[in-house]
């Protein structure tokens, strides 16, 4: 249950990334780390690679608790799999940051000059999240018996650290970074995810589990102050690329694969309809001039454009698809918990 510690714990996450948002934004605009909001009317920059403020926040609340468990209560936690964990999210963080770095080159063309961003391309991306699912296959996180909704009980062996870890990991994180684009999209589905799984840990899974997740829900609720509509604070990769890593260690160490596939599930879809077009589908709209969004394609390719197609505007649909990822998620705590 969420005592004393967990309360702790989430407040300094919450506090310390409130604090430090707004003086990093003013830092990376102040070094040029910016990017575009290209859904808006003049297109404005602003500082990006917002998984910056957020990491430090969740440092700051997972140090919060390893303190208080070891010299205050005495509990009984796993502080070895807190430690992996956030190496990993170290990992993806350190890593990630390369791709937001705006390094920019001048290429001519027939019509003059262009504007070329220099990014990590999708295969080094996938390294990244290898690299960083290595602490926790060393240390043979969670349980090689997982239960699959509708298929039961499997038990994986050697193969669940070895295939199944990296796997979670893997895709995870980059399944997250493909729905984005909307002011607040990957804070607020993070926030909702993470909550959700948290709370689920907590109840049925590990108490680390529920830690790593909640304490990163906590910090993404006080970025999404910068980042909502409109925002004056981006994503960047870093931030979907932690939520994913945060939210893969949680289900592998709480074992609640179960309760994961489902609150996912907004994440499959988002995978499949960019698969449609060989994932080079953009999620992000074309501007109107009565300030609403219109889909680049006649076909949906990204839950946006479902999106676009409903509530239109913006600022709409970042809380239209939190909404539905809110009903995953219960979905999820009913159907994981009368399947066991």
């Amino acid at each position: 249950m969420l005592d004393e510690s967990i309360i702790l714990t989430l407040v300094m996450g919450f506090g310390v990334t409130a604090f430090v948002t707004p003086y990093l934004k003013k830092f990376l605009e102040a070094i040029g780390l910016v990017a575009m909001d290209v859904q808006k009317k003049g297109r404005p920059k602003m500082a990006s690679s917002g998984g910056i403020p957020v990491v430090i926040g969740l440092l700051s609340a997972i140090m919060t608790y390893v303190f208080i468990t070891t010299f205050i209560t005495k509990a009984n936690t796993n502080l070895t799999l807190l430690f992996a964990s956030i190496t990993s999210v170290l990992i993806v963080t350190i890593l990630t940051l390369l791709d937001d770095i705006n390094i920019r080159t001048e290429r001519k063309t027939s019509k003059g000059e262009k504007d070329t961003r220099i990014g990590l391309k999708q295969w080094q991306k996938v390294l990244i999240s290898i690299l960083a699912s290595i602490p926790l296959m060393a240390l043979q996180a969670g349980h090689s018996q997982i239960t699959i909704p509708f298929f039961g009980a499997i038990n994986l062996g050697l193969l669940y650290p070895l295939i199944m870890i990296p796997l979670i990991i893997i895709f995870s994180s980059n399944a997250t970074n493909m729905l984005a684009g909307m002011n607040g999209l990957e804070a607020g589905l993070g926030l909702i995810l993470l909550t959700g799984t948290g709370l689920y840990s907590l109840f049925y899974g590990t108490i680390e589990g529920a830690i790593i997740a909640l304490s990163t829900a906590t910090c993404l609720g006080a970025f999404l102050i910068y980042n909502k509509y409109p925002a004056r604070f981006l994503p960047g990769d870093t931030l979907p690329y932690l939520i994913g890593i945060t939210f893969g260690a949680s289900i592998i160490i709480g074992n609640i694969e179960k309760f994961a596939a489902i609150a996912f599930i907004p994440w499959f879809i988002e995978f499949f309809l960019k698969a449609r077009r060989k994932f080079k589908a953009s999620s992000l709209g074309l501007l109107q001039k009565d300030g609403t969004l219109k889909p680049k394609y006649k076909s949906i390719y990204s839950l946006t454009h479902v999106g676009m197609r409903v509530v239109k505007k913006e600022e709409y649909i970042t809380p239209f698809l939190m909404f539905i990822e809110s009903l995953f998620c219960i979905a999820a705590f009913i159907i994981a918990r009368i399947t066991v």
